[in-house]
């Protein structure tokens, strides 16, 4: 095995959390191979659709068609392929009723559960700092249009 190899194939370079032993955390712990399974999971459940699905869901199940009208912009392709990867992840349960036509709905599992709480925290944080981030962007853009004079 090459050095540096791991030999467990979830194992990516840095994602252990701590750099040098000190305790504090590694700027790098997110490997950018396309292996890396922390790196595949962040780009999903980071990605905007998976958001508003996942926070549409809590604590209530939806059809298809409920979704699809209450996620605006998102196309019917778009939100399958979202659903499915989302249910692959254990993170959405899918359940068909044998009735017709077909009646399917989605709903969180406990593990989607555990991540919505954790979504709940990064829009609290943006709320009540979305007026810094406005005034600085604000600021930055005078700068740049200040220095393309």
């Amino acid at each position: 095995m090459e050095e540096g190899t791991s030999k467990y194939p979830g194992h990516c370079a840095g994602t252990e959390g701590t750099h040098g032993g000190a305790g504090d955390p590694d700027p790098f712990q997110w490997d950018t191979r396309e292996d890396c399974e922390v790196r595949q999971i962040l780009d999903r459940v980071a990605d905007k659709w998976s958001l508003l699905v996942i926070a549409l869901l809590d604590r209530r199940v939806l059809r298809f068609t409920e979704l699809k009208r209450e996620i605006d912009g998102i196309s019917q392709r778009m939100l399958t392929v979202t659903l499915r990867q989302l249910e692959r992840d254990g993170l959405v349960r899918r359940t068909v009723h044998p009735v017709v036509p077909p009646r399917v709905e989605y709903e969180l599992t406990p593990l989607g559960g555990t991540l919505h709480t954790t979504i709940r925290s990064l829009v609290t944080w943006t709320e009540q700092h979305q007026h810094e981030i406005a005034a600085a962007r604000e600021a930055y853009d005078a700068r740049e249009a200040a220095g393309a004079s």
